[in-house]
């Protein structure tokens, strides 16, 4: 700033300067030289550059944090989908094909360089949640805000101490600080999660939670979340976790439990146990059991699975994966549903990707056909 100034300074000076060395004449109408004071308008020059350089000063006083940051993402994605259940009476009425958009900012500041403010700022035309189960665009998982600006969730990471880590939120997971044992990265909402669907819970809301690193790989963390108001009450769906996790470079195991309050006297718990294996060539494997305790109340059933298991590794310039699971929690003495998925992630640059995925996910319900994905996601960060 202080070389743009001077470079000012100087670039104002100049006129005057060739002024006063140009040729004059000696008519009685004209200035003289004697009129012009190069001290004096030198001294009024500098005074008014001084004042603009105290008022840029003050306007970056109150600019961001030199530690705020903030990145940009936008996602376009179109997809088609047989087999929706629908029943029309249409020749094609079990097919859709749908195009739509997903854009988000995430802004990130720190106040002592090891906390961080996290704030997600989210918008897009995705599929709803009602409409999610016959949307050929709801394995991506993008946002649904009907094209406005929304605070997707607030959450403030702190340190406490040389080896605990707390975090404070809303509308964030109370699995934020856990740490899952997968090495598997697909695109799909339903296996992304490796098979650790409900311990780690994901019900958002008012959160809070801690991890402590023991060292040497392993950690353990705990989360809470639920309603911002009954908070741990009887008024309010609470839910709690804990998880354990060893990490070393080529393998890891995690092991989480969460437990979901359903009424003010029956809950849900789970059980989760993952891991992964990384091999030499850049090869992942990736597996997950979660067993479900699913309340006291339940009519049909008292007991959940799910599991899963994926391979993933670099293919050429991008990744290559594939998985199979459960698609959501398969209740006993019910038909199990799976799901079967592929997908290839190629970076064109470094600020766009393009992932096409294809899936199968069966249908339990008898005479209603399994479904089949064909969809494609383009990626832009900046």
């Amino acid at each position: 700033m202080r070389k743009f100034m001077k470079l000012f300074k100087s670039l104002l000076v100049a006129p005057a300067t060739l002024g006063l060395l140009a040729p004059l004449s000696a008519t009685a109408n004209e200035v003289t030289i004697n009129d012009f004071n190069p001290a004096e308008e030198l001294a009024v020059t500098n005074s008014r550059v001084d004042g603009l350089e105290a008022r840029l000063n003050n306007f970056e006083a109150g600019s961001f944090s030199e530690t705020t940051t903030a990145s940009f993402s936008t996602d376009f994605a179109i997809g088609y989908l047989d087999g929706k259940g629908i029943s029309t009476g249409v020749t094609d009425g079990d097919e859709d094909v749908q195009a739509v958009y997903s854009f988000q900012i995430d802004l990130n500041t720190s106040f002592t360089g090891e906390d961080s403010l996290d704030i997600s700022l989210d918008a897009g035309n995705g599929p709803t949640a009602a409409g999610a189960s016959t949307s050929p665009l709801a394995e991506f998982d993008l946002n649904n805000t009907a094209d406005a600006l929304t605070v997707d969730g607030v959450a403030y990471t702190f340190p406490v101490g040389d080896s605990l880590t707390a975090i404070v939120g809303d509308n964030t997971d109370g699995s934020a600080l856990f740490t899952t044992a997968c090495a598997y990265g697909g695109p799909s909402n339903t296996l992304d999660d490796c098979g650790n669907v409900n311990a780690g819970i994901t019900n958002g809301g008012a959160m809070a939670g801690a991890s402590y690193d023991f060292g040497n790989g392993i950690t353990a963390a705990i989360g809470y979340a639920g309603p911002e108001t009954g908070i741990m009450t009887k008024e309010s769906m609470d839910a709690v976790g804990a998880n354990v996790a060893y990490t070393a470079d080529q393998y890891g195991l995690s092991l989480t439990y969460g437990s979901i309050e359903t009424s003010a006297t029956t809950e849900n718990t789970f059980t989760a146990l993952n891991g992964y294996y990384s091999f030499d060539n850049g090869l992942n494997i990736s597996g997950g059991y979660e067993i479900g305790d699913i309340g006291a109340n339940a009519v049909t059933a008292d007991e959940s699975i799910n599991y899963f298991i994926g391979v993933n590794g670099e293919v050429g310039p991008g990744e290559l994966g594939a998985a199979l699971g459960t698609s959501g929690g398969q209740l006993e003495n019910q038909t199990e549903e799976l799901m079967y998925e592929a997908y290839y992630s190629y970076p064109v640059n470094d600020g766009m990707t393009i992932t096409p995925l294809i899936y199968v996910k069966e249908q339990a319900t008898v005479g209603t056909p399994d479904q089949t994905g064909v969809m494609v996601k383009t990626s832009f960060s900046f």
